[in-house]
């Protein structure tokens, strides 16, 4: 989690809002991805941080199923990424703090509890929640 905010830090920086991701392989623990949110860099509201991790990690094993990866958030996945991270067949997913307006995990439509969604990777929230809340919050709070 500490390279997902780094890279969540290095989005605030660059304007973006602060949301990094970091793809891992489950097995050897080497990172395959790290990247955060390039909405406005690129003028496409697609570059979520998750949807870019799952792209580069994709191309990096030259695999569209990625069963053997954890990735890495620093907030909640909308709905469009967690249908990405079910397309994608992560194994397991962190996120750090959740999103009650925005999130498609545990708030929202709930992605992975619906009968429809082709794969449920593990989920496992609130890893330093706070420290990435915060992040968005000052963030947030500059703009205003």
């Amino acid at each position: 989690m500490a390279a997902a905010l780094a890279a969540a830090r290095r989005a605030a920086g660059a304007g973006e809002v602060p949301v990094g991701a970091v793809m891992v392989d489950g097995r050897s623990g080497v990172i395959l991805a790290r990247r955060h949110n390039l909405v406005l860099a690129h003028a496409d509201p697609t570059a979520h941080a998750e949807i870019l991790a799952i792209r580069a990690a994709a191309k990096k094993l030259g695999a569209a199923r990625l069963k053997d990866c954890d990735l890495y958030v620093t907030l909640e996945p909308c709905p469009m990424c967690a249908q990405a991270i079910s397309f994608a067949r992560i194994r397991r997913l962190y996120f750090g703090a959740p999103d009650a307006k925005g999130g498609g995990v545990e708030h929202g439509p709930r992605i992975f509890a619906q009968p429809t969604c082709h794969h449920r990777p593990e989920v496992i929230g609130g890893l330093r929640a706070t420290e990435c809340g915060e992040l968005l919050r000052d963030f947030f709070k500059a703009k205003r």
